[in-house]
């Protein structure tokens, strides 16, 4: 089978898709499998080997210069090569480039015009690359933001094309009005040209049905899964510290903040408890530096301060050694959070996670058993879900086993290839030639 998978990069920041996205492409090459894998925007950051081609396709820098200057619409090949290099991108991105929504709902509406909008010239780049690299039986898009790609490809290639779900709700609700409505608008208007749609997980798919008007027999499962094998499960450790961790990326919806609350509450309540930390790391974007020092003001006001560390952004060793070193884990996201990927890992390391009963999270750990879990949005019952992990070391011990092998058995990059190529095979099975040719729709609904 030969796939053409695109992938969203994500500037300097590791990002949970763009992992995902590469560990399904390096499983299905290790099959003998002919996957390309090619990033947008920025190049791909991975903590495993990456196996995404050199070039990027939509190059960043030209697509934010042909959004904001309208004479770079027009600019010549050659000179356009010039800012797509893949170094000079990475150069560009090195210092942080915002992802916040707030931001970027008018590029974001743009890109969902396609033909019709001003990055014209960057789909007939992208389709001539195409013409010349590969000749896929399936294309998969990262997600339904770059859903305008669907029918040309289609058109291109005359073979399905399909789009992966993995988080984009969080995005698209972060948009501000009016360009959040004409966002969802375009996406509904374009689920026609797209085969099939697939989704990280069983929760998600009836979300994103709702959502972006999904026919239910467009929809399939590809659950995620990780590559265990680094991930041992920790010795057996003292009581003299105990360590409770959060690894995700630090913004609001992922709920480090109300981990530390729930971390003040447990400390107020933790007679018979040994003396405790609160670690945290992970990415952290410029337009969120003030929410982390908000946390560690009110850690200081608690009295807290040399109980609370943040460790920055951890490579694949460091996440390792920062998982083995925890005894229980938390990551209390304030949304139905699609991915969860740390929350995989901690399990795969044999540590007990407290979750809020909420999105993938529910799904993850009722199939695993590796965790507790509490009401979301109540910091008490997370405090005591903490609090009961730390304080019965035969059930952390439990949990901890049980996530450990729940993970191998449910999560792992071999079974989340064996779904994929189970859908896609379904998918390209039943695809005929014909195909909707017209999308002239699109030039009238918002222009």
């Amino acid at each position: 089978m030969q796939i053409l998978a695109i992938t969203a990069g994500a500037g300097a920041m590791y990002c949970g898709s763009c992992l995902r996205d590469n560990a399904l492409a390096a499983e299905l090459l290790a099959r003998g499998h002919d996957v390309v894998l090619v990033s947008v925007y920025t190049p791909t950051r991975t903590d495993e080997r990456n196996v995404s081609r050199h070039e990027v396709l939509l190059g960043g820098i030209s697509v934010y210069l042909e959004e904001k200057i309208p004479l770079f619409r027009y600019t010549p090949k050659v000179l356009d090569r010039l800012w797509d290099a893949p170094g000079v991108i990475r150069a560009a991105t090195r210092r942080a480039v915002s992802t916040d929504p707030a931001t970027l709902g008018e590029m974001t509406v743009s890109m969902l015009r396609g033909e019709h909008g001003p990055h014209r010239k960057q789909i007939a780049k992208l389709l001539d690359w195409l013409r010349d690299q590969v000749q896929p039986d399936l294309t998969i898009l990262p997600n339904s933001l770059l859903i305008a790609l669907a029918g040309p490809i289609a058109r291109a290639t005359r073979r399905p094309v399909g789009i992966t779900l993995q988080g984009e709700d969080l995005f698209l609700d972060g948009l501000r009005e009016p360009h959040r409505a004409q966002a969802l608008d375009l996406i509904r208007q374009q689920v026609d040209t797209v085969d099939a749609f697939f989704a990280v997980s069983e929760l998600y798919a009836p979300h994103m049905a709702r959502l972006l008007a999904i026919p239910a027999e467009k929809m399939h499962i590809v659950p995620l899964g990780i590559n265990a094998d680094d991930f041992q499960r920790r010795g057996a450790r003292g009581r003299d510290l105990v360590r409770i961790g959060f690894l995700a990326r630090i913004a609001p919806e992922k709920g480090l903040h109300v981990l530390c609350e729930a971390y003040q509450r447990l400390r107020a309540r933790s007679h018979g408890l040994p003396t405790m930390r609160l670690e945290a790391a992970g990415y952290l974007g410029p337009e969120q530096r003030g929410y982390l020092a908000g946390i560690e003001r009110q850690m200081r006001e608690a009295g807290l301060a040399a109980e609370f560390r943040y460790l920055g952004e951890l490579d694949r060793a460091g996440k390792v050694e920062f998982l083995q070193s925890l005894d229980v884990f938390s990551m209390p996201a304030t949304y139905d959070e699609p991915k969860a990927f740390s929350v995989l890992e901690a399990m795969a390391s044999g540590v007990p996670v407290v979750q809020p009963r909420r999105g993938a999270l529910s799904e993850i750990i009722e199939k695993t058993g590796g965790g507790l879990l509490v009401d979301p949005e109540d910091v008490d019952a997370l405090a005591e879900g903490l609090r009961r992990v730390l304080g019965d070391p035969s059930l952390a011990e439990r949990l901890g086993a049980a996530g450990y092998a729940g993970v191998r058995d449910h999560y792992s990059t071999a079974r989340m290839a064996d779904r994929a190529l189970e859908a896609y095979t379904a998918v390209i099975g039943r695809r005929s030639d014909a195909r909707p040719e017209g999308r002239a729709y699109m030039a009238s609904s918002l222009e």
